[in-house]
């Protein structure tokens, strides 16, 4: 999923992201029984019950994360991987809840934690109830940290809105994607409310790292080993 030519990072799946990271076969799935609700009653287009109906039937997953616990290289590892494709990866109470917890359980068995980031922000149909998520996510991350144990955020396309001014820039080590948006608000958005041009590859993982937002941006092909090498040093190895 990277053109050959202009070695453009095409968007992946969370199969296709955790047959990456992962050694074949050693993915443990926590938490596959969570489902979101509806609290708000919530309608646009279309009702949100309907909406998520529709998104798991497309994707196969039953939210915008799933989480579990594998080996990378051999090592030991929890992981929590986005799904852009389950609308827009946005952050609901149910991702919120799988993400914590996945942390809670790394702490607790004292091993690293990834988050795999691929989200467009806060879920708009929870409202409330979802950007309280962010506060709970980067709680559970504060402990882990608290505990000497390492958090790796991943930042791939796209990383915005409240995935990113929260847990997704909170690692110890941020690793981007090659040419993944990367912000707050989407450059448009910026763009008309200070009604000024910004300049050139604006929130794109490269421009991060020569600001010093991002600590490495990875290839995909090399991203496994990169990890496995900081988890190694993080951990004293």
């Amino acid at each position: 999923m990277v053109c050959p030519k202009c070695e453009h990072h095409f968007r992946l799946s969370v199969d296709q992201r955790l047959g990456l990271l992962c050694d074949q076969g050693s993915f443990e799935e926590f938490d596959s029984e969570l489902r979101s609700s509806d609290p708000l009653g919530f309608r646009d287009q279309l009702r949100y019950k309907e909406r998520l109906k529709k998104a798991e039937k497309r994707t196969g997953n039953a939210d915008a994360v799933r989480t579990g616990k594998g080996r990378m290289n051999g090592r030991p590892v929890f992981l929590g991987v986005f799904d852009f494709f389950f609308m827009g990866g946005s952050m609901g109470s149910v991702v919120g809840e799988k993400l914590t917890r996945m942390v809670e359980a790394a702490t607790k068995e004292r091993k690293p934690a990834i988050i795999v980031s691929a989200s467009g922000g806060a879920r708009m149909q929870e409202g409330i109830y979802s950007l309280m998520q962010m506060a709970k996510v980067s709680a559970a991350v504060e402990r882990h940290g608290a505990q000497g144990l390492p958090y790796v955020s991943v930042l791939t396309d796209p990383t915005t809105g409240g995935v990113a001014a929260s847990f997704a820039m909170q690692g110890d080590v941020i690793v981007a994607e090659p040419g993944a948006l990367i912000g707050f608000a989407g450059p448009r958005v910026i763009e008309q409310t200070i009604r000024r041009k910004l300049p050139e590859g604006f929130q794109r993982a490269e421009f991060l790292l020569e600001h010093g937002m991002v600590d490495l941006v990875v290839p995909r092909g090399d991203l496994k080993h990169s990890l496995s090498h900081v988890l190694d040093l993080l951990m004293g190895r």
